[in-house]
């Protein structure tokens, strides 16, 4: 699960693999911070426009708690293993109805099995390239809430119907198509409702849901599908990492409302997935360096990746 070791050293991957407490508690800070910035800019000035501003700030920051969740199931967020485990569950995770345990286990065997049969993501993939008739259905259920009521409404229905039976909880978690789903939902619904709680109270009753349960069924979900098919939509259906994934470049503003915390770096992941994501920058450098680009997957911008998925 480490294709990178084909083309750079043990002294090239070592430094690049180092975990730092530091690193990681800014980067759950910096996540919050843009959150509580956000809500703070609408309640200095609030008009129509500061509060469209607000939820797609906090829509780009769910999608970042679900990436730096994903670090720590990589155990890279953190140098410290207990407080990997405890941001990326309560800081990361259950905020967005996402379950740390059941991601890293459904994640690491997509790690194994990348753009093959058994590849439990390839069905967020394999219809790639499509049409932009059908990209834009997608796109429009996603900006209208229909695809995040619908993900919410099956997790609840999930969790009824299995009725508290860890077992049968246990063995659904395969289930989890895109695995921002929490399988323990009576522990993520008090956490992600308890959010939207707090932010009624510092302002007014509706402002939890303007701005926290209003992004992560629109914005969030928009992003979450961009960035799902960048990595992986319309690569190839082979194990030759320089082509099954994509590194998708991203300026300043798509990186602040598409794609925080270096999340584009996709290929790079997939080459040394245990790299913090604020080195992958530094090893894109490094495989460029070795004289790989021509060889890897690599789209100028997320405008082009969505291209080559059919948005054309």
């Amino acid at each position: 699960m480490t294709p990178g070791k084909a083309y750079l050293t043990p002294d090239d991957i070592r430094p690049l693999a180092t975990r730092s407490d530091l690193a990681g508690a800014l980067l759950v800070l910096h996540c919050w911070g843009v959150i509580a910035a956000a809500i703070a800019m609408f309640a200095l000035w609030p008009n129509p426009l500061t509060a469209l501003l607000a939820v797609l700030l906090i829509g780009s920051r769910q999608l970042g708690l679900a990436i730096l969740m994903h670090d720590a199931a990589h155990n890279a967020l953190f140098k410290t293993r207990g407080l990997n485990e405890w941001a990326g569950t309560w800081a990361c995770g259950w905020p967005i109805m996402a379950d740390l345990k059941a991601y890293r286990h459904y994640h690491l065997t997509h790690h194994r099995y990348t753009q093959t049969d058994k590849d439990p993501d390839l069905k967020l993939s394999r219809n790639f390239p499509t049409s932009r008739a059908s990209l834009k259905r997608k796109f429009t259920r996603d900006l209208t809430g229909q695809t995040g009521v619908k993900q919410l409404l099956s997790q609840i229905a999930t969790f009824v119907r299995l009725a508290g039976d860890d077992d049968a909880i246990e063995a659904a978690k395969g289930d989890a198509a895109q695995a921002f789903k929490s399988n323990t939902i009576y522990t993520a619904f008090p956490v992600f409702f308890g959010i939207a709680l707090m932010i009624s109270f510092i302002g007014d009753w509706w402002w939890g849901i303007a701005f926290w349960i209003v992004p992560y069924l629109t914005w969030f979900q928009f992003v979450l599908r961009v960035r799902n098919i960048a990595e992986h939509g319309a690569t190839e259906m082979s194990e030759n990492p320089l082509r099954n994934v994509r590194t998708t470049l991203a300026g300043p503003i798509a990186r602040t409302f598409v794609a925080p915390y270096w999340v584009n770096y996709h290929l790079e992941h997939h080459m040394i997935m245990h790299v913090p994501c604020w080195r992958l920058p530094k090893l894109h450098g490094l495989l460029m360096a070795k004289g790989l680009g021509d060889k890897m997957n690599v789209a100028p911008n997320y405008k082009a990746a969505m291209a080559e998925a059919g948005w054309n």
